[in-house]
């Protein structure tokens, strides 16, 4: 063996013997550079407005949603810690993975379990940042559990020009002839006919008579004066008008029937039960929905009511202009979301050109129709504006939406409008007891639910929004003499007071803050 040889295994153990010390080195440097490595620092966290639309504090986010998370010191290694309470479990976290979009942002997917709390960004080796307090909100609704917007009936007798009728015998020599003969020089295509009084079907009403009517090309719709002492007869008495060939049927729905929401909802369902779920129903009543607070505008245009709104706007009897009093309609009709069709005043000598107008805004609004009332005390000046060419008017101002709020502590608003917007927020799973008072439980009810859908949290209904509450499909409470009760989605929704004799919720004993409207055509007493 030559000395080379003999001094080989010495060289090779001390080659292997400094790679060990290296390799030892970095580890015991690795372990050192951890344990000294600054920890990430949480910089931001913003609302993602994937899926859903981020409300104005960034911090807000939605479950299942997306949040973007700024950090210094981190890598592909980042997990960003959420306070999550798992159904049946006491309260955690979780550590979700993200998208890492640079070396200072994470996008990440909400949990659906997350609750507000304290957010942090770990990284590998127990390296957590300083946290962030984020709000978690429920996911909104799926647009599946919303009711779609109101569709505008085509076809209908509804549509077009119509002329009240209140006795035929006073109507044009009461022939059918003479009235086809008039409404056809005129341009009225339809005509509202008395067919009953309370639960008494009128004499005049009869199949002969329709059908001689619609010889001359018109259409028939049966109009009743209701009371709500008999609500059952009444329907009863409403439904021989479709048996007797009316083409569709208007509730005229006034003073007498204030408060009366049980009265009013055993009514609806009686009729419809009648003459069926796609027979067109309108409702005619005081146009000016506030001045009101106490008639159930919500039961007969609610599920299973009226489809067709004709609100009386006699603006002469009124003592507003034409202008004021169709905008005033439409801001407080509107979010009924039954189409309008005004019925305007061809009685006390309206002003010929105001007739003209009525007719173009209504046109400019979207109204699909319009009628009169009413024939025996039309002059042959309102027959000619009622038939005249349609002048064109700049489209009106939006109505807008009414303002509803609280008064501090104290209840504010009340009113149907108040009943109808609590069931809405009951539709969209907030608890709220629905008795017409705009009090704190109210505001935080619209609070919670301008925060869910991305709108500033004031507590207040205003025109922002009503457009995004209206797309929730409402509860519908079972109305009593006690108040309310409802089941479902809505079982949380307390039960109402009634009181001073009315039926359903507090708000409907509220007496009319003036009949805008005073006692005449259609608000005197029926024969």
């Amino acid at each position: 063996m030559t000395a080379a040889a003999r001094h080989r295994p010495v060289r090779l153990a001390l080659l292997v013997g400094a790679i060990v010390a290296f390799v030892l080195a970095g580890a015991v440097a690795s372990r050192a550079e951890a344990k000294t490595a600054a920890k990430p620092k949480l910089v931001f966290v913003r609302c993602s407005s994937t899926p859903f639309a981020c409300t104005p504090s960034r911090s807000t986010v939605y479950r299942t949603g997306h949040l973007l998370v700024g950090a210094n010191g981190i890598g592909s290694g980042a997990r960003i810690v959420f306070p999550v309470r798992p159904a049946g479990r006491k309260a955690g976290v979780r550590a979700v993975a993200g998208t890492l979009r640079t070396r200072t942002r994470v996008l990440v997917r909400v949990p659906g379990d997350a609750v507000s709390g304290t957010l942090r960004v770990s990284m590998p080796g127990g390296r957590f940042s300083n946290g962030a307090r984020i709000t978690v909100l429920r996911a909104p609704l799926p647009r599946a559990q919303q009711a779609p917007p109101p569709v505008a009936a085509n076809g209908t007798a509804f549509e077009g020009d119509g002329m009240w009728i209140w006795y035929i015998s006073k109507s044009s020599g009461g022939t059918p002839a003479g009235i086809g003969a008039q409404a056809k020089a005129h341009g009225v295509t339809t005509v509202y006919v008395k067919s009953a009084d309370g639960g008494g079907v009128w004499p005049q009403f009869t199949a002969a008579a329709v059908s001689a009517l619609k010889a001359q090309g018109l259409r028939v719709c049966a109009w009743q004066f209701v009371y709500g002492g008999d609500p059952v007869g009444e329907a009863n008495a409403a439904a021989v008008a479709k048996d007797r060939g009316a083409d569709c049927f208007v509730i005229d729905a006034e003073g007498a029937y204030e408060g009366k929401y049980a009265q009013a909802q055993t009514y609806i369902q009686t009729l419809r039960a009648a003459v069926g779920a796609g027979y067109p129903i309108g409702l005619t009543s005081f146009p000016y929905v506030d001045y009101h607070p106490g008639l159930p505008y919500s039961v007969f245009m609610g599920a299973g009511g009226a489809t067709f709104n004709l609100p009386q706007v006699y603006w002469k009897t009124i003592g507003d202009s034409v202008d004021a009093s169709l905008a005033h309609t439409y801001q407080y009709n509107a979010v009924y979301q039954t189409p309008i069709y005004p019925l305007g005043q061809t009685y006390e000598s309206p002003n010929a050109s105001d007739i003209l107008r009525f007719r173009a805004l209504s046109d400019a609004y979207g109204a699909r129709g319009v009628s009169w009332w009413d024939w025996q005390e039309a002059s042959a000046s309102d027959w000619n504006a009622v038939g005249a060419a349609l002048p064109a008017v700049p489209a009106p101002a939006a109505p807008g939406y009414p303002t509803l709020k609280a008064n501090g502590s104290k209840t504010g608003s009340r009113g149907d409008l108040v009943v109808w917007a609590q069931e809405h927020l009951a539709g969209a799973g907030l608890t709220v007891t629905i008795d017409g008072d705009f009090g704190p439980g109210t505001t935080s009810a619209v609070k919670a639910y301008q925060q869910a859908n991305g709108l500033t949290p004031s507590g207040i209904l205003d025109t922002a929004t009503w457009p995004s509450l209206l797309r929730v499909a409402p509860v519908s409470p079972t109305w009593t003499s006690k108040g309310a009760t409802v089941t479902g989605t809505a079982a949380r929704v307390a039960r109402a007071a009634a009181s001073s004799g009315a039926t359903g919720p507090r708000s409907a004993a509220l007496p009319a803050k003036r009949d805008e409207i005073p006692a005449g055509p259609l608000s005197a007493p029926r024969r």
